[in-house]
């Protein structure tokens, strides 16, 4: 019989999620310039060259924050998505799970973006380094919909949770230059989005608006390609 014990982490990746943890700490109460590596593998109690051993530049590590950040957000939203059936209710709790879990961040954000801006830049939000992270995202967003307890027709199904990926970008965006206590102005934005989403949303059921709702989101799934 095969044993069903869990096999121990080893060495080698027990110093890698210890590099890790201390890493995301830095980047929670310091921000992205102030965490080098060499702080990072002084406050991990390795050396710099076992630190570029796991992580090869501070970006890789970037992205374990950005994995970090929607894992958490995941965990988050699935309760609440479970408990909730109204479609617009649903994409309403995964954007206001999203901005809760970037909060610690806020005070750095600016650095972040800053890194993050060039499309060059390997922690670009849509770059393929970044691509497992956004895709957590993604998923959350087709969840709400699919799961909702009146569907979409079929033919918006597909890029609808494409469409409100990307506003989920361009609210984060808003977040960053929001100087509101608690960012408020940013929340004031998105309650009044759904607002009107739930004002939109029946027009995908008339034949005369479907064609040209189904071609605004295959330009959205254009740019976000």
């Amino acid at each position: 019989m095969f044993s069903s014990a869990i096999v121990p982490p080893t060495k080698s990746q027990r110093t890698r999620a210890h590099i890790r943890d201390v890493a995301l700490v830095s980047f929670r109460e310091r921000g992205y310039d102030a965490t080098t590596i060499r702080l990072i593998a002084q406050e991990a109690g390795v050396s710099v060259g076992t630190t570029n051993y796991h992580f090869s530049s501070k970006n890789h590590l970037v992205q374990e924050l950005y994995l970090d950040v929607q894992n958490a957000h995941r965990e988050a939203a699935a309760p609440l998505l479970a408990a909730s059936g109204d479609l617009v209710h649903r994409i309403g709790i995964v954007y206001r799970c999203g901005l809760d879990q970037l909060s610690a961040y806020h005070p750095f954000a600016p650095e972040f973006l800053s890194a993050a801006v060039s499309p060059r830049s390997p922690i670009n939000p849509l770059s393929d380094e970044s691509a497992p992270a956004l895709a957590i995202v993604e998923g959350l967003f087709r969840e709400a919909v699919d799961g909702a307890s009146a569907a979409l027709p079929a033919e918006f199904r597909d890029g609808f949770p494409h469409a409100l990926v990307l506003a989920h970008l361009l609210l984060a965006l808003f977040w960053v230059y929001d100087r509101s206590p608690g960012q408020k102005r940013t929340h004031a934005l998105l309650e009044r989005g759904l607002r009107l989403l739930r004002l939109a949303l029946p027009l995908t059921r008339l034949p005369l608006l479907r064609k040209p709702l189904r071609e605004l989101l295959d330009l959205v799934a254009d740019v976000k390609a």
